[in-house]
């Protein structure tokens, strides 16, 4: 054990805590919510029925009996409050949870009381639900005044025995589905699950039954599992059971010798971190201090044209929205006394979400964040209201595809914008084939940057910008490259190798036209080590023995070349030129 390693290397070993696993990113920080119906009794009915049923007792039986009926357990269990809590947990998952490709977990007082979340989660009809239930008992629990309904455990579990044959296959499947497939969305349990059920897409856990002790920090694990996109695990808790979560925590930390503090901080109640939303948009404001007209949306975009800057806005703008998604999804802060600053938040958030939507397009930025965003587009459909267009937060497109860069463009309003937009998805493009042909995409690259500068210091107007722009785009789809010699005209590889002969040769070699037949050349060695009949060899790319061999052709062609120079070509010189071609070759032909 940790102790009795600790007491063996002298106990100079520092322990590792639930505080140091949420730190080092082993678990996820929980939040703890905790949402309570409001349970009223009509006293006068009831106290008839106890008149009735409870006549033979003394006048100590009949209160006995009455305090069992009444017990928080006993109402906990109530069809009226079952059914209303399935009502709160159907809207909140499908408000914060559903689409999002996260699930939950509902852990209900007993069998039968399961099987009525479940039946009502149905019949509200917005969640998919599962039970998974030990096979039933015939034991009665004379401490509860409200036993099993035996007919309807019996029922039920007769029905998924019949489903599934037996009852591993029962609890395996549902397992399964709820940990693989879409459905089921929460799944139901009463004991079992509670321990060593490790799902990552497990979020949420709804509490209706009291836990306590080791159980209680058991079952509260299920939802803290490492998985994309999921930066905490939320309880919502409708028993009550915070008392028993800090008893838990207490007792915990004394058994295993950890400080109670570094346990506590495992968990932590939501409105800790709804505090936090003013600091998150104070922090997203403070991005654009330096601008001085706060409804000049162009400066905000301008702004963003730094791509350090930029990324600091993604980052602000997801940290504030995914806060205030939690909150949105609390009982706490819906509240009316925060409508004004619900209302702020929501209008803000429309404009900087807008913003983010206009410079990823501007900027043709595809990757930021997008581990968070599925969560993040759920606080906007259900509470950013548009009067326009749907606010998607991505909108990859296919940098090749003529038709989806042009659709692009016309989403943005004016020149400049336009400009940046085809300037950033033609350099992303560039840097995808630089190295099919390093010369020519370098040069195009240089002149983006040039024209760009140029803009930027007011020596070219917007139209100019654009124009030039559109110019140095056509020329990179189009791959067509002028004062090339006819020879090599329509032969893109052997162009590749001209403007590497040009760039890297140009002290020895400065005929274009002979250049051009030395490209032609250096293709027709590699084709000749490399193809079979007129197919290149499977996996002649990772063939160390083709690569020498296409090594020592060009080496001894180039060496024949050299001699007949004034000047020799330094050997250093073609060993270095002969490594960029082949690289080339492995780009350019498949």
């Amino acid at each position: 054990s940790e102790k009795d390693t600790a007491k063996k290397f002298g106990g100079v070993i520092d322990e590792y805590t639930i505080k140091d696993a949420v730190e080092d990113g082993a678990v996820l920080p929980l939040f703890y919510e905790g949402r309570h119906n409001d349970i009223t009794v009509n006293e006068k009915p009831l106290d008839n029925y106890f008149e009735k049923v409870s006549e033979p007792l003394t006048k100590y039986g009949k209160a006995s009996l009455k305090r069992k009926f009444s017990s928080k357990n006993t109402i906990n269990k109530s069809d009226q409050v079952i059914y209303d809590r399935a009502w709160d947990i159907s809207d909140h998952f499908t408000e914060f949870i559903q689409g999002t490709g996260f699930k939950a977990q509902l852990v209900a007082p007993n069998k039968t009381t399961a099987i009525m979340y479940h039946n009502y989660l149905k019949e509200i009809g917005k969640v998919t639900s599962e039970v998974v239930i030990s096979a039933p008992d015939s034991r009665k629990d004379n401490d509860d005044a409200y036993v099993e309904n035996e007919d309807v455990v019996q029922k039920f579990y007769k029905a998924m025995i019949d489903k599934y044959g037996n009852h591993k296959d029962y609890e395996e499947n549902i397992i399964k589905s709820f940990k693989k497939q879409e459905h089921p969305e929460i799944i139901i349990v009463v004991d079992k699950l509670l321990t060593g059920f490790d799902a990552p897409i497990n979020r949420v856990l709804y509490l209706t039954r009291n836990l306590k002790d080791h159980t209680l920090l058991q079952a509260i694990a299920r939802v803290n599992r490492v998985h994309e996109g999921k930066d905490y695990g939320l309880i919502i808790d409708y028993y009550g059971n915070l008392e028993n979560l800090d008893k838990a925590i207490e007792d915990y930390s004394g058994d295993n010798e950890l400080d109670k503090e570094d346990v506590k901080g495992s968990v932590t109640n939501v409105n800790e971190l709804i505090n936090q939303l003013p600091q998150a948009y104070s922090e997203l404001w403070d991005v654009f201090k330096t601008v001085k007209n706060k409804f000049d949306t162009e400066a905000y975009a301008v702004l963003l044209g730094d791509e350090e800057m930029r990324h600091t806005f993604y980052e602000k703008l997801s940290k504030f929205l995914r806060l205030f998604n939690l909150a949105m999804s609390t009982v706490q802060f819906n509240d009316s006394k925060n409508d004004e600053i619900i209302e702020k938040y929501k209008k803000e958030s429309k404009f900087f979400i807008q913003l983010r939507i206009d410079v990823k397009r501007r900027y043709f930025d595809d990757i930021d964040y997008k581990e968070y965003e599925k969560q993040v587009q759920k606080l906007i459909d259900k509470h950013i209201v548009t009067d326009g267009e749907v606010l998607k937060i991505t909108q990859p497109i296919d940098i090749f595809n003529k038709q989806q860069r042009d659709d692009e463009v016309e989403k943005l309003i004016g020149s400049a914008a336009k400009a940046d937009h085809i300037a950033s998805r033609t350099s992303k493009g560039i840097s995808i084939k630089m190295q099919e042909d390093p010369i020519f995409y370098t040069k195009l690259s240089d002149l983006i940057k040039q024209t760009i500068q140029e803009y930027k210091q007011s020596r070219i107007n917007e139209a100019e910008y654009l124009n030039r722009i559109k110019d140095i785009e056509n020329t990179f789809i189009n791959g067509k490259q002028d004062n090339v010699p006819k020879s090599i005209v329509d032969n893109k590889i052997a162009i590749a190798f001209y403007n590497f002969i040009n760039d890297k040769l140009s002290e020895h070699l400065k005929d274009n036209n002979q250049n051009a037949d030395i490209a032609l050349e250096v293709r027709s060695l590699i084709e000749g080590v490399v193809l079979e009949g007129d197919k290149p060899i499977v996996d002649w790319k990772s063939n160390a023995d083709l690569e020498k061999k296409i090594w020592n052709e060009l080496d001894d062609y180039f060496y024949g070349i050299s001699l007949q120079l004034e000047q020799n070509i330094p050997f250093d010189i073609i060993d270095a030129f002969i490594e960029e071609v082949i690289k080339i070759a492995k780009k350019q032909m498949d």
